[in-house]
């Protein structure tokens, strides 16, 4: 997967961050701009992560179901 990454110096930080618009504006920051890209990409992996059906499971009635977009 191809997405668009926006990397801007913070002078009041001194440093880089790096955000992406496609994913919610989901962001993350470094010294480098290096770091803040895979600092970024760390971030995207663990929002992208399913959630362990042991945390979606509750004592109430519900219905899960698949949504495919």
């Amino acid at each position: 997967m191809k997405i668009r990454v926006i990397i801007e110096w913070d002078s009041e930080s001194q440093s880089y961050s790096a955000t992406c618009p496609e994913l919610n504006y989901i962001s993350s920051f470094g010294d480098t701009k290096e770091v803040a890209i895979i600092n970024l990409r760390d971030a995207i992996q663990l929002m992208l992560e399913p959630i362990p059906d042991e945390f979606l499971l509750s004592n109430s009635s519900q219905e899960i179901v698949e949504l495919a977009l």
